[in-house]
């Protein structure tokens, strides 16, 4: 996801030079192309996150369209009073971008772990929340929240992470579900790099003739309405999928739809982190396996909620 994004910037920027690129001194096997072709749409902010912002906002103002990046809870987190004061109150043409989300720094511990960030950020006037799943979405993404005028938040993998779009011609729209697959019995949704084990649960299930709808929420705030209210009226139950906290997430915009609407599921169940930080040390995969995020513990959830339900 990375690569997908400064590529696709470095591309929008050469033909709009009202583009910046501000960084907190990190990135350079990926950014240096973009520092040495285009030095004055970048600037390296230093470690002083909250200073990143600041400049941000003072470009954005002037005219520019300025991205700043930096890893994990860094650009969101340590420059909060930043992004909600000048960013947001400012409604700045400014566009957040957090490397590493969820447990991507697994072995780092919790000071890397972006696992409150979707929450905090939707919870901000005028601010758009954005979590493609595989770097094609990033790509799209990218263009998408360059051309959108205000605050934007777009929460990135790390690296190498796989492709789960069988064509990179799939309609992207910030606000807009995409559907990975269809079904009638359930329907998983999913935010950010779990696409694809909510794309693999869903063929576990198939197997055993459970047919499950996937369906790529990327954009959390805007949240798809319709679509959540579609699965609600279509499928007997949903599941949000997110490398996340369940508090405040993707899971918690899904249950505030549901609860507003009259459709609503025979079973609904967030699949994420509970209320903790985590404890455990261990890459990404053994994290995710350790939390139940991995495609057996998404397919375990559905099958015991499942049962719950029929029995």
């Amino acid at each position: 996801m990375r690569t997908a994004f400064i590529e696709t910037l470095f591309e929008l920027a050469q033909a709009d030079e009202r583009i910046m690129l501000v960084v907190g001194d990190l990135g350079f096997g990926v950014v240096t192309p973009f520092m040495e072709r285009l030095p004055k749409q970048f600037v390296n902010a230093g470690v002083a996150e909250q200073n990143m912002t600041g400049l941000a906002v003072g470009m954005a103002l002037s005219g520019k369209i300025v991205f700043t990046y930096s890893i994990a809870n860094f650009p969101t987190l340590r420059c909060l009073e930043q992004i909600r004061n000048d960013v947001c109150y400012h409604n700045a043409n400014v566009k957040i971008v957090s490397v590493g989300g969820g447990m991507c720094y697994g072995a780092l511990g919790i000071s890397h772990h972006a696992t409150e960030d979707i929450a905090i950020m939707r919870a901000l006037p005028n601010m758009v929340v954005v979590a493609p799943g595989d770097p094609i979405e990033t790509a799209l993404a990218t263009r998408a929240i360059a051309a959108h005028h205000g605050p934007c938040y777009l929460r990135l993998g790390r690296a190498g992470e796989p492709v789960v779009h069988n064509s990179s011609n799939i309609e992207f729209q910030l606000g807009k579900a995409i559907t990975v697959r269809e079904g009638s019995d359930l329907t998983l949704i999913a935010t950010g790099g779990l696409l694809r084990n909510a794309v693999e649960a869903g063929q576990r299930l198939a197997e055993r003739g459970i047919r499950a709808r996937v369906l790529s929420m990327h954009t959390v705030k805007p949240i798809d309405v319709e679509a959540v209210l579609k699965a609600a009226r279509e499928t007997a139950a949903i599941f949000t999928v997110e490398e996340h906290t369940v508090v405040g997430g993707l899971g918690s915009a899904v249950a505030e739809i549901l609860m507003e609407a009259t459709e609503r599921p025979l079973a609904f169940r967030r699949i994420g982190l509970r209320d903790i930080f985590s404890a455990k040390v261990g890459d990404q995969d053994y994290l995710r396996f350790q939390y139940g995020l991995d495609v057996a513990g998404i397919v375990r959830t559905v099958e015991t909620v499942l049962s719950k339900v029929v029995g």
